[in-house]
């Protein structure tokens, strides 16, 4: 790999456990157009109002401390916005929200919403919808495999990314691209992103104060997942 692969800027969000990324090994981040941060808070948050001014390690000893509190199970339990150019960024460490069918539903309104989930102990994922309709989803690992109301939507580039898009009935074949993908699949989804979006998440943003509330949604959701 060598500092010419598009998703190159974007390896720092694959890091390791043993690595210590900012981000952890779980974590969201939804990029939402037509929204600004309060308003993205509010809606992670049902509608209140309740955000605060931190700056990013304040907002992740919020985390924490719920994580201590909860276990974990319904994840970090806060999401941190912050704006760039036409989109606001919402972060959640050790969090799915963004990318659950339901949840992305609600976050979508009448707006355009493309969201991104690492989690190293299930499932890589990436969403994308407009006004409350996913247009088009898939697994990181797998970007062959993608629902939605257009599900080809994005396919332009996806092939600009090297993604294969195409079944094979190939068992080997597919053994193959999913050793390659492993690896580069969280990095080339935020390259995804940027070429979506026009925001490329680079560890800088992470510097800036970010707008941080609560999340309202909790385990057991309606549904889990971008299925």
């Amino acid at each position: 790999m060598t500092t010419a692969d598009p998703w190159a800027p974007f390896e720092w969000l694959a890091a390791s456990e043993s690595q210590a990324g900012p981000l952890g090994v779980i974590f969201s981040v939804a990029f939402f157009r037509g929204l600004d941060p309060s308003e993205v808070v509010r809606r992670f948050n049902n509608g209140e109002d309740s955000s605060q001014e931190l700056d990013f390690e304040q907002f992740n000893d919020r985390m924490v401390e719920f994580l201590g509190k909860t276990g974990g199970g319904s994840g970090g339990g806060h999401v941190g916005v912050f704006p760039a150019g036409e989109w606001s960024v919402a972060i959640e460490p050790f969090g799915w929200w963004a990318t659950d069918r339901d949840v992305l539903a609600d976050l979508s309104r009448g707006c355009e919403v493309l969201a991104i989930t690492r989690h190293d102990y299930a499932e890589h994922s990436l969403a994308y919808a407009i006004d409350s309709r996913l247009v088009t989803a898939h697994e990181l690992q797998v970007p062959h495999n993608r629902w939605g109301s257009d599900p080809d939507r994005l396919n332009d580039y996806m092939r600009e990314l090297g993604m294969v898009l195409d079944s094979s009935d190939n068992e080997i074949d597919w053994d193959a691209v999913w050793n390659i993908n492993y690896n580069i699949a969280v990095p080339r989804a935020f390259a995804l992103a940027a070429k979506v979006t026009g925001v490329s998440f680079t560890p800088v943003m992470l510097n800036q104060p970010l707008l941080v509330g609560p999340i309202a949604y909790r385990w057991p959701p309606s549904g889990h997942g971008t299925t």
